[in-house]
């Protein structure tokens, strides 16, 4: 805004993943904002979760899949990790502030041997996913695997986490709540692992890790498998949409998810610009002059000055 005017409400922001329509909030009882959380209000949330993500193994709640990324660090003794990338940095960040050495892989036979494995499945921006068995077999080869599904949501037939259960030892697989239901604010997401490294994250996290209206918004929310399915129908044209705009611009896919998609561009600052000059932000890398990510828009007036923009950004 500082740069190409307006104030929030003339920008589309298409930076972040996170569905622009989101699941709509229920009211809320004025004695959730005034009391701390207990744990009959905490094991109805882990229960939603555990059906929603169709697992036997444990959720712990958190403020966000971030909040899991912090305490991966602090799991095991400090020794050397491995992240599958380009991908997410703050898995990256997380690791070297705690003092871990990391390495960034490009294939998943390079994770082996490490004492601890970063996957993000679907991967982000690439959008490139990885066979649940390969995951496994990976699993016998490191100290820990962890593996980040926060845009699995919208495609969840090819999730790690319905594979876990209380036994499980060295797998943990974080989920974010906030993109697929497009409640980012809310801070909520899961660390889903075994029974006994789950009582770990939750020594780690602390009481009251997430808040009273985080954990009755996200029972509700999980628990509407209706909402679910429309969403995930609705996000599936809506990613083809998105796609056949940017194809007209003369840009290629390089992948993504229904909740966002990466193109390679002529040129990726170019790109952005042209984009910001109609008060439109995207998300660039900085390891591509070429790709651009977009999430998807919400509205019909959002869409339609998506498609201007897009209709002349190769003039």
């Amino acid at each position: 805004m500082a740069t190409f005017g307006g104030t929030a409400a003339n920008w589309i922001d298409l930076s972040t993943g996170i569905n622009a329509r989101p699941y709509p909030v229920p009211d809320l009882p004025p004695e959730i904002w005034q009391t701390l959380p207990n744990a009959t209000s905490i094991d109805r949330l882990t229960a939603a979760a555990t059906q929603a993500y169709r697992t036997k193994a444990t959720g712990v709640p958190l403020a966000g899949a971030q909040a899991a990324i912090q305490l991966v660090p602090h799991l095991l003794p400090v020794g050397r990790a491995a992240v599958l990338g380009p991908t997410y940095n703050e898995h990256a960040a997380a690791l070297r502030a705690s003092g871990w050495e990391v390495a960034e892989v490009e294939t998943l036979e390079a994770l082996a041997g490490h004492d601890l494995a970063i996957v993000v499945n679907p991967n982000n921006p690439s959008g490139k996913t990885h066979d649940t068995e390969e995951l496994l077999r990976l699993a016998e080869r490191v100290d820990l695997l962890v593996i980040d599904e926060s845009f699995a949501d919208p495609t969840p037939e090819g999730d790690a986490v319905q594979h876990l259960d209380t036994t499980t030892t060295n797998i943990l697989v974080q989920r974010s709540f906030g993109k697929f239901y497009g409640l980012a604010g809310i801070r909520l997401g899961f660390a889903v692992t075994g029974a006994e490294l789950a009582r770990r994250v939750q020594q780690l996290a602390g009481p009251w890790a997430v808040s009273g209206p985080a954990i009755e918004v996200g029972v509700a929310a999980l628990k509407d498998t209706t909402w679910q399915a429309d969403t995930r129908a609705r996000l599936a044209a809506e990613a083809v949409r998105l796609d056949t705009l940017a194809f007209a611009a003369g840009w290629d896919l390089v992948g993504g998810t229904s909740l966002f998609r990466t193109y390679a561009t002529p040129d990726a600052s170019h790109a952005q610009r042209h984009l910001a000059e109609h008060r439109i932000w995207s998300r660039r890398f900085p390891y591509s002059d070429t790709w651009l990510r977009l999430g998807l828009p919400g509205q019909a007036s959002a869409w339609d000055r998506l498609g201007r923009a897009l209709a002349c950004a190769g003039e």
